[in-house]
């Protein structure tokens, strides 16, 4: 619970940030120092407005006035706006966090969420198989995916690139490893590993990410965040990795031919 000095030192910033042309000034002075004229004009503002402003995220600490003139973001006000992006991209999606479970996300990763800020969301589940496999057939140099189960359209286009040198990284949810059985083609070749339990899937390539989170309930709806940007796609390998680390090697028994 807050103490009465913390929910204090909370609420000043958060009315600091209550206002969208203080905010306007703190993204455009992240981008580069500038003179208080040039920030007035870039922001359709009047002099004394803008100062009253800057004074204002001065005192604040979160810019500050540099000897030349101009007016630099702080390390604060750098953190800060990393908060604000990922409150950003939470309320952007209110809806789909309000039924979908990231409980279950390291809280690394949680912090990291305005990461995704310029992803695309997916809303349908047709579409979103659609564009799953088009990452899967656009592959050239790796596929790496994390499901609860196999999607059998995609094994004969995975098998082919992988024979012609394609890495393939797989985790897939223990219940599965009790009734898969992989077809023997190029099954040496690939990497699979094994977790308890999958509370979000991946797919991705060289080229683009794409992320699906379960429902509150524990279904998987496959509705989620495809991206090509390099936040979205470092988000992406660095959680595929996370769990790849702790998920246990397994070798499926090879159906025979």
């Amino acid at each position: 619970m807050l103490s009465h000095e913390e929910a204090d030192r909370i609420s000043k910033i958060l009315f600091e940030f209550a206002s969208d042309r203080r905010l306007s000034i703190l993204f455009e002075v992240q981008q580069q120092n500038l003179k208080m004229q040039r920030i007035a004009k870039v922001l359709d503002m009047n002099v004394t407005e803008t100062f009253r402003h800057l004074q204002r995220l001065t005192e604040s600490k979160l810019v500050e006035k540099r000897v030349d003139g101009t007016y630099a973001i702080t390390p604060l006000g750098t953190l800060a706006i990393g908060l604000l992006t990922n409150l950003d991209f939470i309320l952007k999606n209110g809806n789909y966090f309000l039924e979908h479970d990231l409980s279950c996300l390291p809280y690394e990763f949680v912090n990291r969420l305005g990461e995704l800020s310029d992803a695309e969301f997916c809303g349908d589940t047709v579409t979103n198989f659609n564009r799953v496999r088009k990452i899967v057939y656009e592959a050239e140099e790796y596929i790496w995916a994390m499901a609860e189960q196999v999607e059998s359209s995609h094994v004969q286009a995975t098998n082919e690139k992988v024979s012609k040198g394609l890495q393939f990284r797989f985790i897939m949810q223990n219940d599965l490893t009790k009734t898969f059985e992989a077809t023997p083609e190029v099954e040496h070749l690939k990497e699979r590993r094994t977790l308890e339990r999958i509370c979000v899937t991946f797919l991705m390539n060289e080229k683009e990410s794409c992320v699906n989170f379960r429902r509150r309930n524990g279904e998987m709806d496959y509705i989620g965040f495809f991206g090509k940007d390099e936040r979205f796609r470092k988000w992406t390998i660095d959680l595929f990795m996370h769990y790849w680390d702790r998920a246990e090697r397994w070798y499926p028994s090879i159906r025979s031919p």
